[in-house]
């Protein structure tokens, strides 16, 4: 016959899992214990005998006086979860179940915010996640408010209020219309995270080209880019130029150089010229001499 001390160290966890034991008649069990929390177990009869605790991430071996209460001081179980509690005392033992319980107040938050750069104006093209963990590291399975708040240089702000379900708590916010790097601030109790999302300009809008005589060359140049909201697109932003004439087809790709792309094309009577960047069309000019 195994003893209990085999059993704990021949596998507390699949011991834990598939027994549930009752309260026996030499054992007194808290119904709960917060992580970390001082807590006592009352023993009956008289003698001497071993209490062992033991859980997935714990054990503890205390000797102890049958009939006296057996104290645990603070910080004795940490880790949130159910332990076998076993007394062993001349030759025999009784067995009991203890839950240990996350602490209620959050220490410490995780927070992912996903991406760390995208384009402007984005409806929930932000998702932040929080997991909320007491001073333990145990998650906090309390429900507690988080807060995210999403900030620009420019001012402009969003905010949510999201109460947190075994210890996660999640949102979506809309990029800002302005470009820059914006703040996002999860905060629950005080106790806040801080991540910065990059917002680069969107897409090229009212992309337009004006064209010029140069020699036996058009000089072709787009006014300054900028995408919808009025942001400068970023210089390296490649614009391509279509010349066709006839049964020809000539196309050039120009990157962006301080907000403008140029280039000079053969100038040939009755070509058409187009312009655009990406999938965004802008204006068509036909080169007449």
């Amino acid at each position: 016959m195994r003893t209990p001390w085999a059993i704990l160290l021949g596998g507390v966890a699949g011991f834990v899992g598939q027994l549930i034991f009752a309260q026996s008649n030499q054992l007194t069990l808290p119904a709960m214990v917060e992580a970390g929390s001082a807590f006592s177990i009352e023993t009956a009869g008289s003698g001497q005998g071993t209490l062992y605790v033991a859980g997935l991430g714990q054990v503890i071996r205390k000797d102890v006086e049958l009939g006296k209460t057996a104290w645990f001081p603070a910080g004795s179980l940490y880790d949130a979860g159910r332990y076998v509690v076993i007394l062993e005392a001349s030759g025999n033992s009784e067995s009991g179940i203890l839950d240990v319980a996350p602490q209620t107040k959050p220490a410490s938050l995780s927070f992912l915010a996903r991406p760390s750069r995208l384009p402007i104006a984005l409806h929930n093209g932000i998702t932040g996640a929080v997991y909320v963990f007491d001073a333990y590291k145990n998650l906090v399975t309390a429900p507690t408010p988080v807060s995210f708040a999403l900030s620009s240089p420019s001012g402009a702000a969003q905010t949510r209020t999201v109460t947190a379900k075994d210890g996660a708590a999640w949102t979506a916010m809309d990029s800002t219309a302005k470009q820059g790097a914006d703040k996002f601030v999860a905060e629950d109790d005080d106790i806040a995270s801080t991540r910065v999302i990059g917002q680069v300009p969107g897409d090229p809008c009212g992309l337009k080209m004006t064209a010029k005589p140069d020699g036996d060359k058009v000089a072709l140049a787009t006014d300054p880019v900028r995408d919808c909201s009025g942001n400068a697109v970023p210089d390296g932003t490649i614009v391509t130029f279509t010349e066709t004439y006839g049964d020809t087809q000539s196309t050039v790709d120009v990157p962006l150089k301080r907000d403008i792309a140029a280039v000079e094309m053969p100038a040939h009577n009755g070509a058409t010229i187009t312009v655009a960047s990406g999938v965004i069309l802008g204006n068509q000019i036909r080169w007449e001499k």
